[in-house]
């Protein structure tokens, strides 16, 4: 057993202990989940050095047989590209596990234990080598989301949950067909032997079947992203969502539909990604443009951070869909730039809410006189949200940009826009919530940050700065399978025929 199965093993037995906690002692609950999370980051910090030294291949590697037919192999492994989005989902947990302490008061150990379930769900989807193994993670992944909305979101959380999960299913679905389909073809479900197999010639799908392919998977990821126009879902769950719901599902869940655009889409049907790229990148940027445009209007400070995220996750899937390193080291960065700047947002859209039982930005005003330190980390977070220099968002901005440059300049202008609205958007909120005069019931309710509030906040602003000034503490890992995921899409037999063809011409 390797130490990244035993950080597999760990959070879902705290998953199942947790349920037969006695329920008239929710401190128990609380203490236990936090200790068993905490673990569960410490034992991920061991899984860096291994993966750093040699990135551009997998470690802690195990592949054993599951099933024997169907041919379902539990094959889990870790290398550069998931090494950082694994990191990310266990640091989070601990901290909206904090951030939840005083907030959630029914069915307690219930909600802690869905919490350790989800992370449970998607370090499984992040390092699954097998894609039936990789399906099975990513269903498990959608339950718990759907029980921490539906039982302890706000008033209209029935409706948000059932809407997430039948959008995602449906995607799911497609996904099912389409692996069921590469099984039948290749009498397999593992994706580095279904890889082999492209690139020596012995698996070679026809255009039609390569573009079938492709889009099955591809609306499967594009509705978690979520996509443009697929993102309807996102702003009623976030909008519904607990504070620790909207966190991992901004910070760690949307990163599964990204994920599997560059783990499964780009090197298994790089033909066909190609081919479609162009409506892609312009769906992309659609969803910059519109995400911020609506955030504009928002009059509700939850559904503006989700709206933020329909914008920023079309950088992501620009830069993906570029096809070159610089925009796929960006996409992937812009993935972890995402899940520590918006997560903080919410984090801190929660705690006001704690204070004033409001999300309206009319019911604020004047924050910055009642609790200047929470104003403070609110503004460091909205800078690094819109890509202030010097904090992470920009790095990844900035390579995007600079990718889709290289492409297609006005590709660059269009995702600019974006940027530009974004600080529009976020900093005229700042502006309206924080500032101005101070309503009798903000300057009596809204205090300053407690302990407990500071520990949670600390690490996230720690991380932006980190992030932002030393970024090559992490791209270095992403950058070597990132050049492997690209090698795979330009040496697929049908992009060297065309190549050949273009030099014969």
């Amino acid at each position: 057993m390797t130490l990244l199965d035993l950080l597999l093993i760990l959070p879902a037995a705290g998953f199942l202990i947790t349920l037969f906690l006695p329920k008239d002692n929710p401190s128990l609950a609380r203490n236990f989940t936090l200790v068993v999370s905490l673990a569960a980051f410490l034992l991920s910090l061991g899984l860096i050095g291994p993966v750093l030294a040699n990135p551009g291949h997998y470690s802690f590697e195990t592949n054993a047989s599951w099933i024997e037919y169907p041919a379902i192999r539990y094959h889990v492994a870790l290398d550069g590209l998931s090494l950082w989005l694994v990191i990310l989902s266990t640091f989070l947990t601990p901290i909206v596990i904090a951030v939840s302490w005083r907030y959630i008061q029914t069915r307690v150990k219930e909600f802690y234990a869905f919490l350790l379930f989800l992370l449970a769900g998607v370090i499984g989807v992040f390092v699954s080598l097998d894609l039936f193994l990789f399906f099975v993670f990513w269903e498990v992944s959608l339950v718990p989301m759907y029980f921490l909305i539906g039982i302890w979101g706000h008033d209209r959380r029935i409706y948000a949950a059932i809407k997430f999960f039948l959008y995602t299913m449906a995607g799911s679905a497609l996904m099912m067909i389409a692996i069921i389909y590469l099984y039948n073809r290749t009498g397999s479900f593992d994706i580095p032997l279904i890889l082999d197999m492209i690139a020596k010639g012995r698996l070679t799908l026809t255009s039609t079947e390569g573009t079938w392919l492709f889009l099955a998977f591809f609306a499967a990821f594009a509705i978690k992203v979520p996509l443009f126009p697929l993102h309807t879902w996102l702003p009623d769950a976030h909008g519904e969502a607990p504070t620790a719901g909207s966190v991992m599902l901004a910070s760690v869940l949307l990163k599964l539909g990204t994920y599997g655009l560059v783990r499964i889409c780009l090197p298994l049907f790089g033909q066909a990604a190609r081919e479609n790229a162009p409506w892609i990148i312009a769906l992309a940027i659609a969803g910059i443009i519109y995400g911020a445009l609506v955030a504009m209007v928002q009059p509700n400070m939850k559904r503006l951070v989700a709206y933020s995220s329909v914008s920023h996750r079309g950088f992501v899937v620009l830069g993906s869909f570029t096809f070159t390193q610089t925009g796929l080291d960006g996409a992937v960065y812009q993935m972890l730039n995402h899940g520590i700047s918006t997560g903080a947002l919410f984090i801190l859209v929660g705690l006001l809410y704690e204070r004033r039982h409001s999300l309206e930005i009319a019911d604020y005003g004047g924050v910055a006189t009642a609790a200047p330190w929470l104003t403070t980390v609110f503004v460091i977070t909205t800078l690094a949200s819109v890509g202030l220099p010097l904090l992470n968002n920009f790095v990844g901005e900035f390579l995007v940009l600079q990718a889709a440059t290289q492409v297609n300049f006005l590709y660059a202008v269009f995702g600019a826009v974006g940027v530009i609205l974004s600080a529009v958007y976020m900093l005229w909120m700042v502006q309206r919530t924080f500032y101005g005069s101070t309503p009798h019931e903000v300057e009596h309710h809204v205090n300053d940050l407690k302990p407990r509030e500071w520990a949670v906040i600390l690490p996230l602003i720690a991380m932006m700065v980190w992030m932002g000034v030393a970024p090559n503490t992490f791209l270095p890992a992403i950058s070597a399978q990132n050049r492997n995921i690209l090698s795979a899409v330009q040496k697929s037999p049908a992009q060297q025929a065309a190549k050949e063809v273009a030099h014969a011409r």
